[in-house]
């Protein structure tokens, strides 16, 4: 996937605000309007804009308890993960989940109306999965910096 400097910019700019109108984003980037939904359009089509979000606050969205769960495995087989992929997909309370090295296999954000529907959702989730070696969970006091945005790298051959 390539982009080049004026694809850039615009990565740039949606990630910190994607409500802009063609017009405004067009007129930051040096382009037309269509120029630049053509560019978009593009960019959503190769997969280098993966999806357009809002970020939604937990607590806003009465969810104000906020964890991180290192989650082990019991053996490392691809059948295990690949089952333990497909729970944390389709289930809501797992916002983000990754699949990681190091001394635990996943990681995961989870949000909870209270500690006590998280205790109820550990128990549902974690303790009846028999792949399922150990959980740790750190609950979030404070949520410093929050976002989807990756840094875009500029190409120097344009």
């Amino acid at each position: 996937m390539k982009y080049d400097r004026i694809d850039a910019r615009i990565l740039e700019i949606v990630q910190k605000n994607n409500r802009l109108t063609s017009e405004a984003l067009g007129d930051m980037v040096g382009l037309s309007a269509t120029a630049c939904q053509r560019r978009l359009k593009r960019l959503r089509f190769e997969g280098i804009i993966e999806c357009d979000v809002a970020i939604v606050s937990p607590k806003a969205a009465g969810r104000p308890v906020q964890m991180l769960v290192l989650v082990s495995l019991e053996r490392e087989r691809a059948d295990i993960i690949d089952r333990f992929k497909k729970a944390i997909k389709s289930t809501a309370e797992v916002v983000n989940g990754f699949y990681v090295t190091g001394d635990v296999d996943f990681v995961l954000y989870i949000t909870a109306e209270s500690m006590e529907a998280y205790e109820a959702f550990t128990r549902r989730f974690f303790y009846e999965n028999s792949d399922i070696k150990a959980v740790k969970t750190m609950v979030v006091m404070d949520r410093v910096k929050t976002g989807l945005a990756v840094p875009i790298k500029m190409p120097t051959d344009v």
